[in-house]
């Protein structure tokens, strides 16, 4: 019987000559027989948690009604949210259902915990979702978690990635000549590896089990040359509306980037974000900025491009790559060409600011106005106000010195009449006042001040504050113009680099 490469080695669907069993799957099969329990199954995109799950079912043999949902289909959804209601629903697997809004997932917590209660022995439901999003189902009820049955499923080993190559191999009579490249690139994911060995198979002509030929007898890289080139088509434009954001802002951190890369670097195919910002302090302000207000989830939430390949969890702060073969792509971009590409200048960040405020407290306005102005810039700004958290029960001379010292690439100074008058403004420009040899302090002077009072500062580039003008438009020029100034200092260090 002539057998089909494209049957062999499946990117959709559930194998037919290649199905593994995962470390999972025992558990799997005790759990689906237990009367009533409810299942959560997470784990990774591309790791084999739905076809397991609908092997499982087969295998054991229930004598009731499989009903598959998914939390993506907008008619599927209106089902959903109507199970609480059915007192004989069989089984329900609900796949994606992290996607799910959140009274959604309340209610089905709820209806779980009644179903376990009860031990239904005619009603069954699975969810399935990516990983830890099992997390938010139970925040909504945290005893439910005695109530279910959690399974997680990893990356495979390399043991069972190997013994699903293996399988493709018998049936289509032939020996992959890059076996073990193709389990080390797989990263754990059948997915990947069932995509990689079907190309490995193209390239080396092989189409069925009747090729004649023993052995493929082409190398990893041009498999992957051709996955990436292929894959590129699809999910370039995706990789750079993330990376962008809202709008590309070329002066700024590119606080999604970071995200992207970060993701692209996971072992876990997801990310907790306060725990990676504890590792990258210099990316914590503009981070900060795009998840506490919201910016990260609105940009999600407003692109469908971007919804079916990459999750951000807000209850748990956690971002998850969808899509195994996007995870893929990201996982082999060159960094560096990429941020270029888009259209960033230089993506690595030493200093935790790139501007610190000094002013007088009489001045709050400006330096927050500024402030926000530059947030919304991405770039990373320090202003008290937005750290008195962190301040709170230190030393404030020790947290502040070396922020005005060296850990601001520029010091802005707004000097009004108030500034000389004040304790810890003096204290500011004791910590900033050699810099100003090196460029880094900008002045901002207030029309109404004598201008002889700060004589020193003149004899560096600073910029005027009329206090007769309206406020907003006067700090929307002075940060268009810093913000030139750090885009230039960007496009230096940046051409530097490419000279050493």
């Amino acid at each position: 019987m002539k057998i089909y490469l494209e049957d062999v080695f499946k990117t959709s669907g559930t194998p037919t000559y290649t199905f593994v069993r995962p470390v999972e799957y025992t558990k799997l099969i005790v759990s689906l027989r237990t009367k009533g329990r409810g299942m959560v199954v997470e784990g990774p995109s591309g790791i084999g948690k739905t076809t397991s799950i609908n092997k499982a079912i087969e295998e054991v043999g229930l004598n009731t009604t499989v009903t598959s949902l998914s939390a993506r289909k907008k008619e599927d959804v209106e089902m959903i949210q109507l199970l609480p209601e059915f007192s004989d629903m069989g089984i329900v697997v609900v796949d994606d259902f992290h996607v799910l809004p959140n009274e959604i997932k309340k209610d089905l917590s709820d209806f779980m915990k009644t179903l376990a209660d009860e031990d239904s022995v005619t009603s069954k439901l699975i969810l399935i979702g990516i990983n830890k999003a099992g997390d938010s189902l139970v925040s909504f009820s945290p005893d439910l978690n005695n109530r279910i049955d959690t399974i997680r499923f990893e990356a495979n080993p390399e043991e069972k990635i190997e013994e699903m190559l293996t399988l493709g191999e018998n049936a289509l009579n032939i020996t992959l000549n890059i076996k073990s490249e193709l389990i080390s690139e797989s990263k754990g994911s059948f997915h990947i590896a069932q995509m990689l060995a079907k190309e490995t198979c193209i390239c080396s002509e092989v189409i069925d089990n009747e090729s004649g030929k023993e052995a493929t007898d082409t190398s990893l890289e041009t498999v992957k040359a051709k996955v990436i080139q292929e894959l590129a088509r699809l999910f370039y434009p995706k990789a750079r509306a993330f990376a962008i954001g809202s709008k590309l802002r070329k002066e700024g951190r590119a606080p999604y980037l970071h995200l992207l890369n970060w993701l692209a670097n996971s072992p876990e195919w997801s990310i907790q974000i306060d725990e990676l910002l504890n590792q990258h302090p210099a990316m914590k302000l503009s981070i900060n900025q795009v998840v506490e207000k919201g910016f990260l989830s609105k940009l999600l939430r407003d692109n469908p491009m971007l919804q079916d390949v990459i999750h951000y969890d807000d209850q748990s702060n956690v971002l998850t790559v969808e899509d195994p073969k996007f995870l893929f792509y990201i996982r082999n971009i060159l960094w560096n060409k990429f941020a270029e590409q888009i259209g960033f200048i230089g993506i690595e960040f030493i200093k935790l600011y790139d501007f610190a405020l000094s002013f007088a407290g009489e001045n709050r306005d400006l330096a927050e106005s500024i402030a926000n102005k530059l947030l919304e810039r991405e770039i990373s700004v320090f202003y008290d106000k937005n750290e008195q958290h962190r301040i709170l029960a230190t030393n404030v001379e020790d947290y502040l010195a070396p922020i005005y010292n060296s850990e601001a690439d520029y010091v802005i100074v707004l000097l009004s009449s108030d500034y000389p008058k004040k304790i810890w403004t003096k204290f500011e420009s004791d910590q900033f006042k050699q810099r100003f040899g090196d460029n880094t302090i900008i002045p901002i002077w207030y029309s109404d001040t004598d201008v002889s009072l700060f004589d020193e500062s003149r004899q560096y580039g600073g910029l005027a504050f009329n206090v007769n003008n309206d406020l907003d438009s006067e700090s929307s020029k002075i940060v268009e113009i810093i913000s030139k100034k750090l885009e230039e200092k960007r496009k230096e260090k940046s051409s530097t680099a490419k000279n050493e």
